[in-house]
């Protein structure tokens, strides 16, 4: 199974692809896909450049699945605005390349990769790189977005098994064509 993990961002927007096999992951591409070419009040086209460059990663790569981490509210409410229309586009070109999309927090990412909620940045590209025996540290919004991708591999297809053991329903915050709750 391809799973491609993406850390949306107005600006950066990063992106990570693995492979599962069993109990095995392998790494496969990562990289960001940045708006900062473009006027900082181009809202518009940035938003065009994120949904054009998740349609390209995922034309690229064929992923089987996808998860996108969940929108925080910070203490700049108009920040979070953005951040979450960053993350619609994103989400947009996923779904409108017919896969499914499976939404984490951070903290269940850097629960899943570095083994508690707090981890630092640093920590997590440190685990990304161990986990996926990476030559050096990926970039922070590719650790991420790879990040991403690990915790979909190990906590998704338990996620599935529970949902469907409590009478086959979908889970929450997975998306294909519209949200399920």
């Amino acid at each position: 199974m391809r799973i491609l993990g993406i850390d949306p961002g107005l600006q950066t927007s990063g992106f990570g692809v693995v492979d599962v096999e069993g109990q095995h992951l392998r790494y496969v591409a990562s990289g960001t896909i940045k708006t900062t070419h473009l006027e900082r009040a181009d809202l518009p086209g940035r938003l065009k450049v994120l949904f054009q460059g998740v349609c390209e990663v995922v034309e690229r790569y064929q992923p089987d699945s996808a998860s996108v981490e969940i929108v925080f509210v910070n203490v700049n409410p108009q920040a979070t605005l953005l951040l979450g229309q960053a993350r619609g586009a994103c989400i947009t070109a996923l779904v409108s390349r017919e896969l499914s999309v499976t939404e984490y927090t951070a903290l269940q990412l850097k629960k899943a990769v570095a083994g508690y909620g707090k981890a630092g940045k640093a920590e997590v590209q440190e685990m990304v790189m161990r986990l996926l025996k990476l030559p050096s540290l990926p970039g922070k919004d590719a650790a991420d977005a790879l990040g991403l991708a690990i915790t979909h591999a190990h906590v998704g297809s338990a996620m599935a098994r529970m949902a469907q053991a409590s009478g086959g329903g979908q889970m929450t915050g997975n998306y294909r064509g519209s949200r399920s709750r």
